[in-house]
């Protein structure tokens, strides 16, 4: 799970680098994730089928076999040369002479230049995360009358999915959630700019319907090709009831200690269709009952067996933390969504939005 950290300003000597290494008790651990990933990165859906209808040795050879061929391709040619220059001097060095010393050099300087590569798109890559995190808002923002919680954690450093919290006039507050096709930097991109996009609109429109409508048609004409779901709900401090546009998106999960059920599903997701139509959804929030939004990371979440979390296992774990606040509920919900996990990899971005009436508040006595 890439987590983008700064660059530290303690220099480390390389002793106590290896003491550290040699101290941690996920080495294998580690191993077995790395070399997973590699695979993932390398070898296309077809050989990964492969390899799974082979027994241990043979996956062992052919992924190895495999894994070396897409690295020598994916170098460039410079590096390719020196690689292959590298590897003759150490196969046809017998007699214990320069020539394997030359071959080592070689490759660590391959090394150090893929690794310099490495380093700088991290560091792009790093910039990218602090200016999304920019974006970011609260994760318990100000709400009157009501609890709410915000999260998002990307796959890779960059993610696609979208979480805005916006103040409106005429005591309105706009929460937005959305999905934008692909992971990395490029769904990123996209995601800026349909949160441009919502920001610059939503004063305009009283209607979500008409809004919904005016959103697929600019991101339809401004992103040809690509498709984005979005969630965006609307509240007043003075009601339980909750205005929504769905565009695509997985429908809201209202819940509470004894069960948890979906709202209908929406129209079609943003950039599919030119002249599609949106209409207005609204929520009434019962005693007791809170809302989840959600993007497809959670159900789609996996664990080192290639297990789906799925939709029935989360509306299962929904009344269990029914009672807690909104806060809560998120929290044991990520910490439920790592441990199903395991040493997997995160393969898609996650985000949820909680909501819950505050006990008391004017809404709550309707």
């Amino acid at each position: 799970m890439p987590n983008p950290q700064a660059p530290s300003s303690e220099r480390p000597t390389v002793w106590k680098t290896l003491k550290n290494d040699f101290r941690t008790t996920e080495f294998k651990k580690s191993l077995a994730y790395d070399f997973n990933e590699a695979k993932e990165y390398y070898l296309d859906k077809e050989q990964l089928a492969r390899l799974e209808r082979m027994g241990a040795f043979k996956r062992w050879i052919y992924s190895t076999t495999w894994l070396l061929k897409a690295l020598f391709l994916k170098l460039t040619s410079a590096r390719r040369i020196l690689l292959l220059v590298s590897m003759l001097l150490i196969i046809t060095d017998n007699d214990q002479s320069a020539k394997s010393l030359l071959g080592g050099l070689l490759l660590l300087f391959i090394l150090l230049l893929e690794l310099k590569d490495k380093l700088l798109a991290r560091h792009e890559l790093f910039e990218g995360h602090l200016v999304q995190e920019a974006l970011m808002p609260e994760r318990t923002p100000a709400l009157p009358g009501w609890e709410a919680w915000l999260f998002t954690r990307s796959a890779n450093e960059v993610g696609g999915d979208l979480v805005d919290f916006i103040e409106l006039e005429n005591n309105r507050y706009g929460l937005v959630l959305g999905d934008v096709v692909g992971k990395g930097l490029r769904a990123a991109l996209f995601m800026a700019r349909l949160q441009a996009i919502v920001r610059a609109m939503l004063p305009d429109f009283e209607s979500l319907g008409d809004l919904g409508t005016k959103l697929n048609r600019i991101f339809y004409r401004d992103v040809r090709g690509n498709f984005a779901t979005l969630i965006y709900l609307e509240i007043n401090p003075d009601s339980r009831r909750i205005r929504f546009l769905n565009a695509g998106h997985l429908p809201p999960v209202i819940f509470n200690s004894v069960e948890a059920r979906e709202a209908p599903k929406g129209g079609p997701a943003l950039g599919l269709i030119p002249d599609a139509g949106y209409e207005e959804q609204s929520i009434e929030l019962r005693e007791e009952e809170s809302l989840l939004i959600y993007s497809d990371g959670l159900t789609e979440t996996r664990n080192e067996r290639g297990t789906f979390l799925g939709e029935e296992r989360v509306l299962k774990f929904l009344p269990r933390v029914a009672a807690d606040s909104a806060a809560a509920i998120g929290e044991r919900l990520v910490a439920e969504v790592i441990r199903f996990m395991g040493m997997a990899k995160a393969h898609d971005d996650l985000s949820l939005i909680v909501l819950k009436p505050k006990q008391g508040a004017a809404g709550s006595r309707q």
